[in-house]
């Protein structure tokens, strides 16, 4: 069975920092790749990244390229997703999503396992 697990999310000042986790099980962590997509209020689910299994090849979007960075820690079962300079416009709820796949992509049709989400508010 599996379940993907997010945590890290919260209430951050505008420019502040948060580290997302998503613990994974049920799965051959290490040959797949994980994603990071976002929902916020009234808009559709977004890629934000994701890493591939095997080499760690990594995608980004152009709204969140040099300010977050994905990571994984195969020992661990683990995807993080460091984020800085955050903005109120990152304003949502984060997701992780999992697909069987050892290729990157994008695309939220290649991800059919999702955690629970998790909040992430930035605010003054």
């Amino acid at each position: 069975q599996v379940q993907l697990v997010e945590s890290g999310g919260g209430l951050v000042q505008p420019g502040g920092s948060l580290r997302l986790s998503c613990a994974a099980s049920g799965v051959s962590f290490t040959y797949y790749t994980f994603a990071w997509f976002r929902q916020a209020p009234g808009k559709e689910r977004e890629g934000v990244s994701c890493i591939s299994g095997g080499d760690g090849e990594t995608y980004y979007s152009d709204v969140v390229k040099g300010r977050f960075t994905i990571s994984r820690d195969n020992a661990k079962n683990t995807v993080y997703l460091q984020m800085n300079s955050l903005q109120p416009e990152d304003r949502a709820v984060y997701y992780c999503g999992w697909g069987s796949s050892a290729a990157i992509s994008s695309d939220i049709a290649d991800y059919h396992y999702w955690g629970q989400g998790t909040q992430v508010t930035v605010s003054s």
